[in-house]
């Protein structure tokens, strides 16, 4: 049996991480380690882990929040090291069933893949579609955009699929993943960590990613980073979100390199202050304008 480390990430996680324990303890394939990640929570998070009485959970607490694909590097290499031959990188604002393990693996197995991704729907909206599957798309800036995402599901997106992109709100890949294409780039605070992750698994060739359907899985989409906020009766983009998701984007762009990226990179100065104008979803204010073209150019300045 497969010794599976779990990778999740605590930051003021109080809110969602007991029904999070309870489906892990709930598995039916128990030969796993929980690998919890604390990025400096000053809520009841720790609290809540303390209070678990499972041999299998692990805590690594840092002094402060290191951003997420730092912490999930942590977690990878301990779980690596233990002896885990295959890691579940997952959120801990989600929900899902018994058998969430057992399935992944068994596709693994049929398919021949090293990677597998589930169907993952809003928890808040179960019946709707939040991941179905995701390539990369040159023409949005290698933007790898969510099949499926809002839709209402009628079974329309049922084939297990190879597919190019995976969130790491749940991904299970095996340990030679990480010794052929390399950990998470750390540059990525959070936002574009796992774009950048499954770009290089896809373009190094020797490993093949699946999406399977047929899991009971949801998210608790922005729980945790607070990528939405509410003012004056709307809901707007968070200013980190902002922050973070234009860097970022700049980041990997220049890391895929060649004349299209950087020119896509000239275009995305303006593509961003026209989406600050027509976007309902972004606040109309001189802050909110300076932030995102302040964000820009620290992209074009990370190295």
């Amino acid at each position: 049996m497969d010794k599976i480390g779990l990778v999740t990430i605590t930051f003021n996680s109080a809110d969602v991480l007991k029904p999070f324990l309870d489906c892990v303890w709930k598995q039916s394939h128990t030969n796993l380690v929980l690998y919890v990640i604390d990025n400096d929570s000053n809520d009841d998070t720790n609290k809540i882990l303390q209070e678990q009485t499972d041999e299998r959970l692990i805590v690594l607490k840092n002094n402060k929040n290191l951003g997420v694909a730092k912490a999930n590097n942590q977690g990878i290499e301990k779980a690596i090291a233990d002896g885990c031959n295959q890691v579940l990188i997952i959120n801990n604002d989600v929900e899902f069933e018994k058998e969430l393990i057992d399935k992944l693996i068994k596709i693994q197995d049929e398919k021949s893949c090293s990677l597998v991704t589930p169907k993952m729907m809003y928890y808040d909206n179960p019946n709707h579609i939040w991941y179905a599957g995701s390539w990369f798309i040159k023409k949005k800036g290698y933007l790898p955009l969510h099949r499926g995402m809002k839709d209402l599901d009628n079974g329309q997106y049922d084939d297990c699929v190879e597919v190019e992109y995976a969130p790491t709100c749940c991904l299970l890949a095996k340990k030679e993943v990480f010794e052929d294409v390399g950990m998470m780039d750390e540059k990525y605070f959070v936002y574009f960590d796992d774009t950048d992750f499954s770009y290089r698994v896809w373009k190094d060739g020797r490993h093949k990613m699946f999406y399977y359907p047929e899991v009971d899985f949801y998210h608790k989409v922005g729980s945790l980073t607070k990528s939405f906020v509410k003012g004056d009766e709307k809901v707007y983009r968070g200013d980190f979100f902002l922050q973070q998701n234009t860097k970022n984007h700049i980041l990997f762009l220049k890391k895929i390199g060649g004349l299209f990226a950087n020119l896509f990179i000239v275009w995305l100065f303006f593509k961003n202050n026209i989406r600050f104008i027509i976007n309902p979803q972004i606040r109309k204010n001189f802050a909110t304008w300076w932030l995102i073209n302040k964000s820009y150019f620290k992209g074009l300045l990370l190295k």
